[in-house]
């Protein structure tokens, strides 16, 4: 069954801001993104510039589903952790609540394990902000609370 793309509110794109800042201080990583089951970038925090955050979104979302597709041919229902190790960097991805994706890149300045430590600890938090968006997207019609959110000034500097 397909998922609807999400509606980013405000409140919530702080709050998971806010929780991927703290995880890219605490694991000591270079850059962490979030990314949705489709390969759109939800956020990022870190050392991004050099990255085509664009092409990483899509290829993570198309690692996953790969993954999953392996998973089932074993009899699993989905791998949830991934890590891929490179001669200067390394990626953690993890999946959140079936919807989104964490993705880590680290070095040498840290280590698998508080990686995983880390993310842990995150990805509950993310959990939470996740699913309160998702209530928050059920809650009522999606277009009237768009809708409610544009205001006149909103629309003239739109054309202006």
């Amino acid at each position: 069954m397909p998922q609807s793309s999400f509606v980013m509110y405000e409140e919530e794109y702080k709050e998971i801001t806010t929780v991927i800042d703290k995880l890219l201080r605490e694991a000591n990583a270079k850059c962490v993104y979030l990314v949705d089951k489709d390969g759109q970038l939800i956020a990022s925090s870190g050392e991004t510039r050099d990255i085509d955050a664009t092409s990483l979104a899509s290829l993570t979302a198309g690692n996953i589903a790969a993954t999953g597709g392996l998973a089932k041919l074993i009899g699993e229902k989905e791998f949830t952790i991934l890590f891929h190790e490179g001669e200067k960097d390394n990626i953690h991805i993890s999946l959140i609540e079936q919807r989104v994706i964490l993705v880590v890149i680290f070095d040498k300045r840290s280590s698998l394990g508080l990686v995983r430590l880390r993310v842990r600890k995150a990805s509950e938090d993310l959990g939470r902000a996740i699913q309160k968006l998702l209530a928050r997207m059920a809650g009522g019609t999606e277009k009237e609370s768009l809708l409610e959110e544009i205001s006149d000034e909103d629309i003239e500097r739109l054309f202006n």
